[in-house]
C-alpha cells in the first residue's frame, strides 16, 4: 500500500486544524481567503514558468494562511501535489492529493494527481482498485469520483476518468486494456466537440500503440494529434506531437526522419518557453544519435537535457538523463564514467522514491559492469533490478532483468543457466505483448545455444529474432540479427554464409545511418574473411572498423579493432606487427577498465608468442588471462585459458603439466555444457598421451572426441552445408584416431576410423533420400562387423586413400575382400619441399589443368561462376604453392609413382576403384603414366566412390528403386538477351548440337532453348533413368541455369525462376541411374574434409546412382566426339564404366583427339550402372 501520513487521512476538520494560526489570527475570513488566493496565484505563475520549487513554496505559504475556505485549501493542496509530482517527490505529492480530496471529494484534479503519484510509486493495482471499487469515498477516492461523474451525467469528467484508467493500465503494461479506455475517452471528446481532449485522446492512443510496437498505427494517431493541435493553435501540443512522431520513426529505424521531428519539437519548445519540452527534445535527439552510433553527439544532447532538468529542479528527468548518459559512455567504452552516471541515477531514484527508476538504474549498472567484464557484480545488480520489478509488478522490467541475467551468465559461459533466464524473459514478453522483448530473448537464446554448440537451435532462434525485427520495423535490430546469424554460421565454419549475413548487416547499418553498427559489420566481415584465409581483405575490413570506432569515439571498439588487426597480421606471420596491435588493444582496454578486452589482448599476445615459438612468454600471458577470468568469474574463458596453457606446455614437451591443464579445461567445459570445447580438449589430451607413448589412452581420448563431434553432427539432421563445415573444422581428430591405430599396427581399426569420417554429410543425404524409416543415422563407434557390412558391395581392387599432412604421407588400404586388406604408404618428402600432401598434389593437378586450358582453342564457357571464382576455388581447394613447372607427362609420371607404384604389385583384374581424400579427388587417374609411358587407362577401367559406405547405401536398395528407362536431355537453355547480358553469359550452340546428337542415339527428344524451362525440367526429373545437362553450371553450388518462363518478359530477373538448385532436385526425389554433367569443370569444387563439394556430389546426394563429370574443359568438337562414343556404347547395354573406357580408348586412337587432354578429364563417380533403351 502507498504510505499516507496518518494526520492527513482523518477528515477535513483535522486537516484544517493542523494549519498554523498564530500569524493570521488577527485577520478576518475574507482577508485570509484573499491572502491565500494571492499565494495560490503566485504559485500557479511559478509552476507555469517551470519553477516547481518556487511554486511549492508559494502553495505552502497559502496553506499556512489558514483560511477557512475549503475550496481554496483543496486547490492549494492539489496544485502543490502537481508541483511535487513534477519534482519527482511522489510520496509528498500523494499526501497532498489525499489531503485535497479529503477536503473536496469530487476534486478531479486532486484525484488525478494522487493517482499519478500512486502510479509512480508503483502500486499500480491499488490505483486501479481505487478506480474500480464502488462508493468508498474516504478510502477509495478515485472510483467514487468516477461514479459521481457518470451518475450525474458529466460527460467531460467521465471522459477524464476513462483517460486516467487508460494511464493506469498503460503503467501496468496492459496496453490493450489501456487502448479500450483511451478510445472511450476519445469518443466522448468528439461527442462534446472538445478538440483539446480529442487531441489528447489521439496522443494517448498513439503512445499506447507505440508501446505495443505497432509503430504504423502509433504514427497515424500522432499525426491526428498534430493536425488537431494545429487547428486549435496548441503550439505545445504541436511540439509534443513532433516529439512522439520522432520516437515512433526512431523505433522503426528511420533515424534521420526521427531527428527532423525532434528538431521541430525542440524549436517549438524554445519558442513557447517550454523548458521541460526543450529538455525532452534534447533527450530525444540524444537517443537518436545514440542509435546512429554517434555517441559523442548523443552525450552532448543528453548533457543539455541534464542542464535543463537541473534548472527546473526535475529530479526524475535528471535521474533518467544520467541513465542515458551512462548508456552512451558505456557504448564509448568509458565504463567508469558510465558507472558514475548510473550511480547518480540510482541516488536520485532513491531520493524521489521512484522504485521503478531505482530498478532500472540497477539494470543499467549491471549492463555496465558486464561490458566491463565484472560479471559477478553485473549479476548482483540485475538481481536487485529483478527484485524491485517483482515488488512493483513491473512485468516488462522483470522480463528485461531475466534477459540481462541471461546475458551475464552467457558471458560467464554458464549457457544452461543463461537459457533458463532467457526463456523466462521470453515467457513474460509473450504474456505482455512485448514483441521487441520477445525478439531480444530469441537472440539471447540463440547466443546461449551457440555457446553450447547446438548450432541448429541457435540459428532457429536468431532467425526468430530477425523475423520479429522485420515485423515491428526495427531496422537497427534487423541489422544486429543479421550479425548474430553471421556469427553463428562462422562458429559453424560456414564462412561463405557468414559473409552473406554480415554483408546484410553492413547494408542495413548504412541504410539507417548506424555508424557503430557499420563498424561492427566491417569487423565481422574481417573476421569471416580471416577464417576463410583471405587475410589481406580481412585487414581492409578491420582498418575500416578501426576508422569508424575512432570517428564515433568508441574506445572499446577501437581496442577490439586493434586486436582483430593483430590476429590478421599473425595469420600472415607478421608477428612483430601483430604484437604491436595487440599491445595497443591492451593499452586501451586498461584505459577504459575493460577487463574482458584486457583478458582478450593478453590471450592474443600469448597466441602470437606461441606462434613465434616463444612458449615461455606465451605462458606468461596465458596466466594473466587466467587471473582475470577468475577475478570476473568467467568460467568459459577460464577453461579456454587452461586449454591454451596446456597447449603451450605440450609444445615445451612438458606433457604431464599439459595434461593437468587440459584436464582442468575438460572439467569446466563439461560444467558449462561447452560441447565444442569438450571435444577439442579430448583431442588435445589425446595428443598429450600420444607424445607420452600411451597409445591406448590416446585412442580412447581421440574416440571420445569423435563421439562428441558425431553427436553435434547428428543434431544438425538434414542441414547438409552445416555438416560439411563442421566436419571440415574437426578433420584432425579423425586423422589422429586412425593414425594412432596404425601406430599400433591395427590396420582394420584404422580403416574403420578413416571410413567413419569420410563423406559423412553425403551419406546422410543418401540415407534420407532413399527413404529410410529412421530419421537420422545414429552416431556410434565403428566395429569390425560394420566393416563387413560396408565392404559387402565393394569389388576387388578398391583403393581407400587417406592423407596424413602432419607426417606428409599418403596411406593406401588395398581391399581385395573383407578378409584380404593390405596397407601401403608413401612419403612426399622425396619430391621437394611442400608443407603438406594437399599442397603437393594440388600443385601437380593445377599445373596440368593450366597447361591444357592454354591449349584449348574452341571451347564454350559453360561456367555460371564469376570470372574470378575458378582461381578462388583453386586457392581454397589445394592451397597451391609455387612449384617447378613440368610437362603434363612428367606430372603424370610423378602422380603414378606416388599413387600407383606403392600398390602396383597388389593389382590384378581390369578395374580399379579409388576412394580418394582431399586433393586426390582432382587427379586424372586414367592419365597416370608408368615408367614405360603406358597410361593407367590402357590396363584398367577406373571409377571413384566417395566412401565405402556411400556405395553400400546405394547397393542396399532394390534394383527397381532407380529408373531404368527414360531420358531427360537438356541443352543450351535460352535465357533471353537481357538475362545473358545481366549474367555475363553467352548462348551455347555446341551444347545444343550435343544433346541433339545424343537424342538421336537414344531416340529421345531433348529440351533445347526456350523449351528447357525450370518447371518442365523439374516435372520430368523424377521419372527418368538418365539425365544429361549441357548448360551453364556453377561448380561450387551445383546450380544450373535454365530457361525462364518467358524470355521476353519485362519482369525483373528472379533467381528462383531460372536456377535449378540442389534443393529443387532433392524435392523432386530424383531416381536417375546416371547423370551426365557436360558443364565446365563439373568434377571440381571446394576441397573439404567431406570431399569435393561441388555439382557431382550434389547429384549423388539428390539420389543419382552414378555421375559422369569432367575435371577440365575441352574442345567443343572433342566433347561431341566423346559423347558420341560414350552413348553409342551405353545403348548397346554396356556398363557406364565400360562405355567410358571405350570412349576414352576411341578418342586416344583417333587422329584428331588422341592427345591426353581430350580424353583424360572424364571421371565416373558412384556405382556402375546400365541404361536400358526404351
Amino acid at each position: 500500500m502507498c504510505s499516507i501520513s496518518s494526520e492527513r487521512c482523518n477528515d477535513a476538520i483535522d486537516i484544517q486544524a493542523e494549519l498554523p494560526s498564530d500569524r493570521t489570527s488577527q485577520f478576518d475570513d475574507a482577508t485570509l481567503k484573499a491572502m491565500a488566493e494571492v499565494y495560490l496565484k503566485d504559485g500557479d505563475n511559478e509552476y507555469k514558468k517551470g519553477e516547481a520549487e518556487n511554486a511549492v513554496h508559494f502553495y505552502t505559504e497559502g496553506l499556512q494562511v489558514n483560511c477557512k475556505d475549503i475550496q481554496v485549501n483543496a486547490t492549494l493542496y492539489s496544485n502543490r501535489a502537481a508541483a511535487q509530482l513534477s519534482l519527482g517527490n511522489y510520496q509528498e505529492a500523494l499526501d497532498d492529493a489525499t489531503a485535497s480530496v479529503q477536503l473536496e471529494p469530487t476534486f478531479v484534479k486532486a484525484i488525478e494527481n494522487g493517482a499519478s503519484a500512486c502510479v509512480q510509486l508503483h502500486p499500480y493495482q491499488e490505483a486501479i482498485d481505487w478506480c474500480q471499487k464502488e462508493k468508498q469515498i474516504n478510502k477509495q477516492l478515485l472510483q467514487t469520483a468516477g461514479l459521481y461523474t457518470i451518475e450525474m451525467g458529466d460527460k467531460a469528467l467521465e471522459g477524464a476518468c476513462y483517460c486516467k484508467l487508460g494511464i493506469f493500465y498503460q503503467g501496468l503494461g496492459d496496453f490493450e486494456r489501456a487502448i479500450q479506455y483511451y478510445e472511450r475517452h476519445l469518443k466522448i471528446a468528439k461527442e462534446l466537440g472538445d478538440k483539446t481532449g480529442e487531441g489528447n485522446g489521439y496522443q494517448n492512443l498513439g503512445n499506447a500503440y507505440f508501446y505495443l510496437r505497432d509503430f504504423e498505427t502509433a504514427i497515424q494517431y500522432h499525426e491526428c494529434h498534430l493536425k488537431t493541435a494545429k487547428e486549435v493553435g496548441d503550439k505545445a501540443g504541436e511540439g509534443n506531437s513532433y516529439g512522439n512522431l520522432g520516437n515512433a520513426y526512431h523505433s522503426q529505424g528511420d533515424i534521420e526522419r526521427a531527428i527532423q521531428y525532434h528538431a521541430r519539437h525542440l524549436k517549438i519548445a524554445k519558442e513557447v518557453g517550454d523548458k521541460a519540452g526543450e529538455g525532452a527534445g534534447y533527450g530525444n535527439l540524444g537517443n537518436a544519435y545514440f542509435s546512429l552510433g554517434d555517441f559523442e553527439k548523443a552525450i552532448e544532447f543528453h548533457k543539455r537535457h541534464l542542464k535543463i532538468a537541473k534548472e527546473v529542479r526535475d529530479k526524475v528527468r535528471e535521474g533518467k538523463t544520467y541513465g542515458k548518459l551512462g548508456e552512451a559512455y558505456c557504448s564509448l567504452g568509458n565504463f567508469e564514467r558510465a558507472i558514475q552516471c548510473h550511480e547518480c541515477h540510482l541516488k536520485i531514484a532513491k531520493e524521489v522514491g521512484g522504485k521503478a527508476e531505482e530498478g532500472e538504474s540497477y539494470g543499467n549498472l549491471g549492463n555496465a559492469y558486464r561490458c566491463k567484464g565484472d560479471f559477478k557484480r553485473a549479476i548482483h545488480y540485475h538481481e536487485r533490478h529483478l527484485k524491485i520489478a517483482k515488488e512493483v509488478a513491473d512485468k516488462v522490467g522483470e522480463g528485461n532483468s531475466y534477459g540481462n541475467l541471461g546475458n551475464a551468465y552467457d558471458s560467464l559461459g554458464d549457457f544452461e543457466r543463461a537459457i533458463q533466464y532467457h526463456e523466462r524473459h521470453l515467457k513474460i514478453a509473450k504474456e505482455v505483448g512485448d514483441k521487441t522483448g520477445e525478439g531480444i530473448s530469441y537472440g539471447g537464446l540463440g547466443n546461449a545455444y551457440q555457446g553450447l554448440g547446438d548450432f541448429e537451435r541457435a540459428i532457429q532462434y536468431h532467425e526468430g529474432h530477425l523475423k520479429i525485427t522485420k515485423e515491428v520495423g526495427d531496422k537497427a535490430g534487423e541489422g544486429r540479427s543479421y550479425g548474430s546469424l553471421g556469427n553463428a554460421y562462422e562458429r559453424l565454419g560456414d564462412f561463405e554464409r557468414a559473409i552473406q549475413f554480415h554483408e546484410r548487416q553492413l547494408k542495413v547499418a548504412k541504410e539507417v545511418g548506424d555508424r557503430a553498427g557499420e563498424g561492427k559489420g566491417h569487423g565481422n566481415l574481417g573476421n569471416a574473411y580471416q577464417n576463410l584465409g583471405d587475410f589481406e581483405r580481412a585487414i581492409c575490413y578491420h582498418e575500416r572498423d578501426l576508422e569508424i570506432s575512432k570517428e564515433v569515439g568508441d574506445k572499446a571498439g577501437e581496442g577490439i579493432s586493434y586486436g582483430n588487426l593483430g590476429n590478421a597480421y599473425q595469420s600472415l606471420e607478421d608477428f612483430e606487427r601483430a604484437i604491436q596491435y595487440h599491445e595497443r588493444h591492451l593499452k586501451i582496454a586498461k584505459e577504459v577498465a575493460d577487463k574482458v578486452g584486457e583478458g582478450n589482448s593478453y590471450g592474443n599476445l600469448g597466441n602470437a608468442y606461441f606462434r613465434l615459438g616463444d612458449f615461455e612468454r606465451a605462458i606468461h600471458y596465458y596466466e594473466r588471462v587466467l587471473k582475470i577470468t577468475k577475478e570476473v568469474g568467467d568460467k568459459a574463458r577460464e577453461g579456454s585459458s587452461y586449454g591454451n596453457l596446456g597447449n603451450a606446455y605440450q609444445s615445451l614437451g612438458d606433457f604431464e603439466r599439459a595434461i593437468y591443464y587440459h584436464e582442468r579445461y575438460l572439467k569446466i567445459a563439461k560444467e558449462v555444457g561447452n560441447k565444442a570445447g569438450e571435444g577439442m580438449t579430448y583431442y588435445n589430451l589425446g595428443n598429450d598421451y600420444w607424445n607420452l607413448g600411451d597409445l591406448e589412452r590416446a585412442v580412447n581420448l581421440y574416440r571420445s572426441c569423435v563421439v562428441i563431434f558425431e553427436g553435434v553432427r547428428a543434431s544438425m539432421r538434414s542441414k547438409d552445408d552445416w555438416k560439411i563445415s563442421y566436419r571440415n573444422m574437426n578433420r584432425n581428430a579423425y586423422t589422429c584416431l586412425w593414425r594412432v591405430h596404425l601406430k599400433q599396427n591395427q590396420i582394420l581399426d584404422a580403416l574403420l576410423c578413416a571410413e567413419q569420417g569420410r563423406a559423412q554429410a553425403l551419406n546422410d543425404l543418401i540415407f534420407f533420400n532413399y527413404g529410410s524409416e529412421e530419421t537420422q543415422p545414429r552416431p556410434h563407434t565403428p566395429t569390425s562387423s560394420d566393416f563387413e557390412v560396408s565392404v559387402g558391395g565393394v569389388v576387388s581392387n578398391t583403393v581407400f586413400m587417406a592423407v596424413d599432412d602432419k607426417e606428409r604421407k599418403i596411406y593406401y588400404w588395398f581391399i581385395k575382400s573383407s578378409q584380404d586388406i593390405q596397407l601401403r604408404s608413401i612419403e612426399i618428402s622425396n619430391y621437394g619441399f611442400f608443407k603438406d600432401v594437399n599442397t603437393f598434389i594440388g600443385s601437380l593437378v593445377n599445373t596440368v589443368s593450366r597447361e591444357f586450358k592454354r591449349g584449348v582453342l574452341k571451347c564454350e564457357n559453360r561456367s555460371l561462376d564469376e570470372p574470378c571464382n575458378e582461381e578462388l576455388v583453386r586457392k581454397r581447394s589445394v592451397h597451391a604453392d609455387t612449384s617447378p613447372e613440368c610437362s603434363p607427362n612428367e606430372t603424370f609420371r610423378i602422380l603414378y609413382n606416388v599413387i600407383i607404384e606403392p600398390i602396383a604389385d597388389l593389382v590384378d583384374g581390369i578395374e580399379l576403384i579409388f576412394v580418394p581424400e582431399s586433393s586426390l579427388w582432382l587427379v586424372p587417374f586414367a592419365a597416370l603414366m608408368d615408367s614405360e609411358s603406358n597410361y593407367l587407362c590402357e590396363s584398367f577401367r577406373v571409377r571413384m566412390i566417395p566412401s565405402l559406405t556411400t556405395l553400400k547405401l546405394i547397393n542396399d536398395y532394390p534394383d527397381d528403386f532407380h529408373n531404368k528407362t527414360g531420358a531427360l536431355l537438356v541443352g543450351d537453355p535460352c535465357l533471353g538477351e537481357d538475362l545473358y547480358k545481366e549474367l555475363g553469359l553467352d548462348p551455347l550452340p555446341f551444347a545444343r548440337e550435343e544433346v541433339a546428337m545424343i537424342g538421336k542415339i537414344l531416340g529421345a527428344d531433348p529440351l533445347i532453348g526456350e523449351e528447357a524451362k525450370k518447371d518442365e525440367v523439374l516435372r520430368r526429373l523424377p521419372s527418368v533413368g538418365l539425365v544429361h545437362f549441357a548448360a551453364h553450371g556453377r561448380m561450387e553450388t551445383g546450380e544450373i541455369a535454365l530457361a525462364p518462363r518467358s524470355v521476353c518478359s519485362s519482369q525483373p530477373f528472379v533467381k528462383e525462376d531460372i536456377i535449378l538448385t540442389m534443393k529443387d532436385v532433392l524435392d523432386t526425389h530424383i531416381r536417375a541411374r546416371l547423370v551426365v554433367l557436360s558443364c565446365c569443370h563439373s568434377a571440381r569444387g571446394e576441397i573439404k574434409a567431406e570431399g569435393v563439394v561441388g555439382i557431382a556430389r550434389a547429384f549423388l546426394g539428390a539420389g543419382a546412382r552414378s555421375v559422369l563429370v569432367s575435371l577440365w574443359a575441352i574442345d567443343d568438337e572433342a566433347t561431341l566426339e566423346f559423347m558420341k562414343y560414350f552413348y553409342e556404347e551405353l545403348v548397346r547395354g554396356r556398363l557406364a564404366s565400360e562405355a567410358l573406357d571405350h570412349a576414352v580408348k576411341s578418342m586416344k586412337e583417333s587422329k584428331q583427339f588422341s592427345h591426353v587432354k581430350y580424353w583424360a578429364p572424364f571421371v565416373l563417380i558412384g556405382d556402375d550402372v546400365r541404361w536400358e533403351l526404351n
